[in-house]
């Protein structure tokens, strides 16, 4: 059992409507959907409403997610869509079959050291040119800040140090966001755009 089983209904019910009032986290996922073609993996998918916008914009779109909670919720909510369990760090996926990958603030609750070998994954799995589209709590200093999440442990990173980590995994980046919090969040948001070189 994953700390997410637990809130998994709750977090349902919070967030399957999150991108209604967040229309530049909404703008960067449909400039990740324009530029990906292929198979794209949403991984920590959650509840699966992002894997569902993802399928709305017309990507081939599967969730996964560590929590078996989760992805039982997901597959209610969207029967016409796959949704497996796994994890960021050994993905059950062969090498360079995927166009894409969203990971939409599933990073966020690896252990720093553990970054490096998901960005690893993340390369193994997708195809050359391949995109990855990486959300996450920003913060101001150089090295990750574990912070008091309400679920489980949680880092906030600089985009500036998790862009360092993604070049050493192979990745260049095309684009990033940075803004400020809206109502209901604690913190900076950021959003990494990165291509497989």
């Amino acid at each position: 059992m994953t700390p997410y089983d637990s809130v998994a209904t709750l977090y349902a019910e919070l967030f399957s409507d999150v991108l209604d009032t967040r229309p530049l986290d909404r703008a960067m996922i449909a400039a990740f959907a324009e530029l990906t073609e292929g198979p794209v993996a949403d991984l920590g998918c959650g509840p699966g409403h992002l894997t569902a916008h993802l399928h709305s914009l017309g990507l081939d779109v599967f969730g996964l997610d560590l929590s078996p909670a989760m992805v039982d919720l997901a597959r209610k909510a969207h029967p016409d869509l796959r949704f497996d369990e796994g994890t960021l760090t050994a993905l059950d996926l062969a090498d360079g079959v995927l166009g894409g990958i969203l990971a939409s603030y599933s990073v966020i609750h690896l252990p720093p050291a553990e970054v490096p070998v998901a960005f690893a994954e993340f390369a193994r799995v997708l195809a050359p040119g391949g995109h990855l589209l990486l959300g996450f709590f920003a913060g101001d200093d150089a090295d990750p800040q574990e912070f008091d999440h309400k679920v489980t442990a949680a880092w906030r990173w600089s985009p500036t140090s998790l862009m360092h980590l993604l070049r050493e995994a192979g990745f260049a980046e095309i684009g990033r966001l940075v803004r400020e919090p809206i109502e209901g969040e604690r913190f900076l948001q950021a959003q990494l755009l990165v291509r497989k070189a």
